[in-house]
């Protein structure tokens, strides 16, 4: 699955479900651009569309995004579905003009694990920050192929948000069953994630933020991009936050 540039065919756009449904329910919609360099992404992956999910979520956008972009919460807070992974070294950290990617190693420490069907007990994954909204997860697997999860995170207005889950993959597998078993999965880890979500909530979002930018932490890197670019936006009321963030202007490419 490739990362190049494409052009953009308006139709095939239309049909990409969750675009749609992330325009219909938006009531402030991101920068255009923004919208722009995610239909770009899901474009290049279309072929290998497997399962889309979306959630709506009583709690702040930017806790979405503190998670997501939290390394360290794949081994801290997926315990059942994960089943013993643990989060490696970082080996790469690349910024970009409104994100930037890390690529990390994770371990499958547990013999049991039915991750093991699908790839090697050790490799390197990369979690991409693409948007101030969207976010991509991409693991290698058997055969040099990858799954890849696309995360578009939607604000409602101060406490809500929706999530919108859409999984990739170029496995030569049965896709019913590769359907079902990714939505089970996908299903699992959210329930796993919703405690902790709460606890984010519950806490001082820009105060934590702002620890995360004096930290050395690799783990933490790709967030504390984010709080570089957009770290005004965690200060104010977040369903203004969704109307226009800095970098854009003055950075775009």
């Amino acid at each position: 699955m490739t990362t190049a540039n494409l052009e953009i065919d308006s139709s095939n756009i239309k049909s990409m479900s969750t675009l749609k449904h992330y325009k219909l329910s938006s009531v402030t919609p991101p920068h255009a651009d923004y919208l722009r360099r995610t239909e770009a992404r899901m474009l290049q992956l279309k072929k290998y569309h497997k399962i889309s999910q979306e959630y709506v979520l009583p709690i702040p956008y930017v806790c979405q995004i503190y998670h997501l972009l939290n390394l360290k919460h794949l081994e801290q807070v997926h315990g059942l579905s994960l089943n013993g992974l643990k989060v490696g070294s970082v080996s790469q950290i690349e910024p970009t003009n409104i994100g930037g990617s890390v690529k990390f190693k994770t371990s499958l420490n547990n013999s049991l694990n039915i991750l093991r069907m699908w790839r090697q007990p050790v490799v390197e994954v990369e979690l991409t920050l693409h948007t101030p909204y969207t976010i991509e997860l991409s693991v290698p697997i058997y055969h040099g192929r990858k799954i890849n999860i696309i995360f578009n995170v939607l604000p409602l207005g101060d406490n809500a948000h929706k999530l919108f889950i859409d999984i990739y993959s170029d496995l030569v597998f049965p896709k019913p069953i590769m359907q079902m078993f990714l939505h089970c999965a996908s299903c699992i880890t959210l329930y796993e994630d919703l405690p902790y979500l709460h606890q984010l909530a519950d806490t001082n979002l820009p105060r934590r933020a702002k620890s995360t930018q004096s930290s050395n932490r690799d783990t933490m890197q790709l967030f504390k991009r984010y709080v570089e670019l957009y770290g005004s936006s965690l200060e104010q009321p977040q369903s203004l936050g969704a109307v226009e963030l800095r970098p854009l202007s003055a950075r775009s490419q």
